[in-house]
C-alpha cells in the first residue's frame, strides 16, 4: 500500500507546479503577495485533498497506521523534491527554509504538514460517510 501511495503522491508535483503558475500569473495580478501566498496555499491542500479522497480509497484498504506512516512517507518525499528543486534552481537554503516560515504569510509549512495528515484524515472521513450512508439504508429498509 505505501508503494502504491507514492504514485498518488506523485501527482502532487503537477499540482504543485500548477498551482504556482496559477500564483504568479493570476492570484498576484489583482491580489498582493501577503494575500495571493496565502490563497495559493489553501488552493494547493484543497487540491491535494481531492486527489487524495479520490485515490486512496481505490489502493486498499489498511489499517489506521499505514495512513499515518503514508503522511509521514509523504512529507518525506514532498520536502525531499522541494529542497532538490529548490537547490537545483539555484536557490541557498535560507532561501528554502524562508518558505516554512508561516509569518510571511506563505502558507508552505501548512501544506507539508496537510499533506502529512491528509491520508488518514481522507480514510476517516470515508469512514464516516460510509457508516452514515450504511445507517440511513437500513432506517429506509425498515
Amino acid at each position: 500500500m505505501l508503494k502504491k501511495s507514492i504514485l498518488i503522491w506523485v501527482l502532487f508535483i503537477p499540482l504543485g507546479i500548477l498551482n504556482g503558475g496559477f500564483r504568479e500569473m493570476y492570484l498576484m495580478t489583482w491580489a498582493p503577495e501577503n494575500y495571493a501566498l496565502p490563497m495559493s496555499g489553501i488552493i494547493l491542500c484543497l487540491s491535494i485533498f481531492l486527489v487524495s479522497y479520490v485515490l486512496i480509497p481505490r489502493i486498499g484498504k489498511g489499517e489506521p497506521e499505514i495512513y499515518l506512516k503514508m503522511g509521514v512517507l509523504w512529507v518525506v518525499l514532498t520536502i525531499l523534491v522541494e529542497t532538490m528543486l529548490g537547490f537545483a534552481m539555484g536557490n541557498t537554503l535560507t532561501e528554502l527554509l524562508k518558505a516554512y516560515d508561516v509569518m510571511t504569510g506563505n502558507f508552505w509549512l501548512l501544506v507539508v504538514l496537510f499533506v502529512g495528515i491528509v491520508p488518514w484524515t481522507v480514510v476517516k472521513i470515508k469512514e464516516k460517510i460510509d457508516r452514515r450512508s450504511d445507517g440511513l439504508y437500513i432506517k429506509e429498509m425498515e
